[in-house]
């Protein structure tokens, strides 16, 4: 990830491109196309392509705060992956699609938020359980069926499991009697975790993709200037005339 300046941005219905790299939606698939330099320790061009191709569409958009400064939205929780980046990165596989929107910083209104994404046998459940600035709580259940259909559910209750790394505190929606474990870390960081979870739900067993965000650490200032060093600024890039 490089963050840039507006003179980066290109946009269209389609297509979004930033810097050197772009994201089109032919219709019926996402193609990314990546050619960025990884961050220290390694630094490395990562060049290549990511293909997704939704099972199926939601219309979903989830609030996260009562005055809509935060939206989730899960735009296909089901779908299959192609992956051909270098340095060896190629394999295909199950994946999805989300995003989050917002007119205010995370910081700014939440404290810690979970989120999981677990397949079923009839498609996808995901769930947040956030801890709003001011207190309140945020507990959220969706089933999206492979067609895209989606209903809220009651999530079973949390359970926690053991922390990342950096000791963030990790917990997720199992079945009473059962407790979820780390089956692979996919990202480790000081206020961040991003992990391959299992945990049983509604009586299936799953392997989902889980993340765990611990934003009082995250405005910590002692963070910023790590931040900068994985994420690296380039505000003065521009596109080639």
């Amino acid at each position: 990830m490089t963050d840039r300046g507006r003179a980066a941005l290109r946009q269209t219905k389609d297509t979004l491109t930033v810097g050197p790299s772009r994201m089109h939606w032919t219709g019926t698939q996402l193609i990314v196309e990546v050619n960025e330099v990884s961050a220290p320790p390694v630094v490395s061009p990562v060049k290549g392509r990511i293909i997704l191709t939704p099972a199926g569409l939601t219309d979903v958009e989830v609030a996260l705060t009562e005055d809509g400064s935060h939206i989730w939205r899960p735009f296909s929780p089901t779908a299959r992956i192609e992956v051909d980046l270098t340095q060896g990165h190629r394999w295909h596989g199950h994946g999805y699609f989300d995003a989050n929107f917002g007119s205010a910083a995370l910081e700014a209104d939440f404290r810690f938020w979970t989120w999981g994404r677990y397949p079923v046998a009839d498609g996808a459940a995901c769930f947040y359980d956030a801890t709003r600035k001011d207190g309140s709580r945020l507990e959220i259940g969706l089933h999206v069926s492979t067609d895209g259909r989606a209903r809220m559910i009651q999530p079973p209750p949390p359970a926690r499991f053991r922390r990342s790394g950096w000791f963030v505190e990790r917990h997720t929606p199992a079945d009473p009697g059962t407790k979820p474990r780390q089956v692979m870390s996919m990202l480790d960081a000081p206020f961040y975790s991003r992990s391959l979870v299992e945990t049983t739900v509604f009586g299936q067993t799953t392997v989902g993709v889980h993340e765990a965000l611990d934003l009082r650490r995250f405005a910590s200032p002692l963070l910023m200037p790590m931040l900068a060093v994985r994420v690296p600024r380039r505000p003065g890039w521009n596109f080639t005339p």
